[in-house]
């Protein structure tokens, strides 16, 4: 099939990101080879970067602005989701919306929460956690270009891009934080498993590693596309290209199964 007549698709950012991340390189990408392509800033994103708190909206708000955006689609949309982001689609995924077309889980939240997470940053970075937990201020983790390099990127992304990409970077909400922790968890057996998904992650990744990435897509019946030598943010990551041909790809294949 060819893109122009494959299903929309609508591009969620993670914590931290707004649609920029999507805008920089990978949604244009699509454009260009002939995708319906539409990027959305979460409640309280997209606004001035930096330290600014943006209040605390939940994941269920976050998941209420993803399905409104469906729903507003003349065509049954593809919605991908990068790690807060596809935690957010999984939310969604439990709603079956009528309007949706698939499911992309982008090194994705996994549904058993991110405990993981909070584990590694007291391994790592404890002073940053503490500070973050103890003012819910959670930019304390992302606030240099070094910690960004860190969790996001593999080092074959050089410090002047890594900087470029950190400084659109915001706070993100405490309340969506404990969500993803034990709040409001995703249930799988809630989502339609019909829906196509797929499930993609780095091997390079720290905040989900690859057995987080097979887990999750066991968890929807699936199974995970890990790309080598990539890090967490497979959008802007070195290596993108290849990220953006397959889900181009997948789309399309999708659309035309859909058409048989």
């Amino acid at each position: 099939m060819r893109p122009e007549a494959a299903p929309p698709i609508l591009l969620v950012h993670g914590a931290w990101h707004g649609a920029w991340c999507w805008e920089r390189q990978f949604a244009p990408w699509l454009r260009e080879r002939g995708h319906q392509v539409e990027t959305l800033n979460l409640p309280g994103h997209g606004g001035k970067p930096g330290p600014q708190r943006i209040g605390y909206p939940s994941v269920r708000e976050y998941a209420d602005a993803v399905e409104a955006a469906v729903a507003r689609s003349p065509r049954p949309v593809v919605v991908a989701g990068h790690s807060m982001g596809g935690f957010t689609v999984q939310k969604l995924m439990e709603r079956r919306p009528a309007n949706l077309a698939g499911a992309v889980l982008v090194a994705a939240a996994p549904p058993r929460g991110v405990i993981n997470v909070v584990l590694h940053l007291l391994r790592t970075r404890p002073l940053e956690l503490l500070r973050a937990v103890a003012g819910m201020d959670l930019y304390y983790l992302v606030r240099e270009p070094r910690f960004a390099q860190a969790l996001f990127y593999s080092s074959g992304l050089d410090a002047r891009t890594v900087e470029e990409y950190w400084r659109p970077m915001t706070n993100e909400s405490f309340r969506a934080f404990l969500d993803m922790i034990f709040l409001d968890l995703p249930r799988p057996r809630r989502a339609d498993p019909a829906l196509p998904k797929w499930v993609i992650g780095g091997e390079l990744d720290v905040i989900f590693p690859p057995d987080i990435v097979h887990g999750t897509a066991k968890a929807y019946g699936v199974e995970a596309r890990l790309y080598p030598g990539m890090a967490h943010n497979l959008m802007l990551d070195k290596g993108w290209e290849q990220v953006a041909a397959e889900f181009s790809d997948w789309v399309c294949g999708i659309g035309a199964a859909q058409r048989s």
